[in-house]
């Protein structure tokens, strides 16, 4: 990566849905398209899909890249992800960029009813199986510890078997999301980008050693590292202050840091200690877990939310935004309410 060759790129996230799409979604979808950002990402959990609001409020734009942020793996067959993102980039006119995540054992085994244990070997054949999709060379065939193709142990009817569509890129852009030390490493050996998130550009050294971990075992048909992207989504407060607008977000992390993952696992709050906010962690959870939401969303310090958000008015995002265009992030994905992305994307520009 060349921090000094490209300006600093911005996405825009529609986010989660919540009981129904996020008001504004579509309308903002259509002014990305408009103003100029790079991306557009939808996310899934366990409610609403990926692909399908990509597919829907994407069919109107023209020149925006269309991103899943996150695909989960569990949701579906990596030969099931391979034809989905094949479709899209075919429809999109090859805008289209297949963002995959492990998620947590939570949403996982309790929501799929797949197994989590080692993830980073599950990415790494789910990953293998898309590329040999879409390289489209000969039949699909993996004899992996997860994925089989054909099926070991089936009736024996199994057929190794290519695609009947005929990729319009093979080289269709893969990007995985990552928080850890190890995973962030995966990326940068397995994938064309990283997507991070509670980054904070005060670790980006820190975050860059993990990458060249992994560069150093890329393989040579990979994409060039030069290349490699890292979108990260980061939420955007406008207010008339710092303070003001970093209560609109404090909710927000209070639910990532107290309400995600189970007592022994939350990889949320786990990113959110590497930064030293250890304490705050620790009553934002206790807070949490006594039911205390708005005690949970006031134990959240400013200098928290700084540390991975954006927050303030105009001038101070734009004054924030230096860390950013200095870090390893080529884009900055912005997560906000629909219904304001225009006046956030004007004060972020000069």
């Amino acid at each position: 990566m060349d921090d000094d060759a490209t300006p600093l790129r911005l996405g825009f996230s529609t986010g989660y849905w919540s009981a129904g799409p996020p008001a504004g979604a579509a309308e903002a979808v259509a002014a990305a398209d408009r103003l100029g950002l790079d991306s557009v990402w939808t996310a899934e959990a366990y409610g609403s899909d990926a692909f399908t609001p990509l597919a829907w409020w994407g069919a109107g734009t023209r020149t925006v890249r269309l991103g899943t942020g996150i695909a989960q793996m569990a949701a579906r067959t990596p030969t099931a992800a391979a034809m989905a993102a094949m479709t899209l980039d075919h429809l999109s006119g090859g805008r289209f960029v297949l963002g995959l995540g492990a998620s947590g054992p939570q949403v996982v085994e309790g929501w799929y009813g797949q197994p989590y244990p080692r993830p980073l070997e599950r990415t790494r054949e789910y990953v293998d199986i898309v590329r040999q999709v879409l390289r489209r060379e000969e039949p699909v065939r993996l004899d992996g510890a997860h994925y089989q193709l054909p099926l070991r142990g089936g009736t024996g009817q199994g057929k190794a078997l290519r695609s009947t569509v005929h990729p319009l890129r093979a080289d269709l852009p893969i990007h995985l999301a990552a928080q850890g030390p190890r995973n962030t490493a995966l990326a940068a050996e397995i994938a064309d980008g990283w997507l991070p998130f509670l980054f904070s550009p005060r670790l980006s050294a820190t975050y860059a050693d993990h990458l060249a971990a992994g560069f150093a075992r890329r393989a040579p048909e990979r994409s060039p590292s030069s290349r490699f992207e890292v979108s990260a989504a980061v939420p955007v407060a406008l207010g008339p202050d710092v303070e003001q607008a970093a209560d609109a977000l404090r909710p927000h992390f209070a639910l990532y840091v107290g309400g995600m993952g189970s007592g022994s696992a939350n990889y949320h709050r786990e990113a959110v200690e590497r930064l030293g906010h250890e304490a705050a962690c620790a009553e934002i959870a206790r807070r949490w877990a006594d039911g205390d939401r708005a005690g949970a969303a006031a134990a959240v310090p400013t200098g928290l939310v700084l540390d991975v958000a954006l927050a303030g008015n105009p001038a101070q995002l734009r004054e924030q935004l230096a860390a950013w265009e200095a870090s390893v992030v080529t884009t900055l994905i912005i997560q906000t309410d629909p219904r304001v992305l225009p006046q956030v994307v004007a004060a972020l520009r000069p």
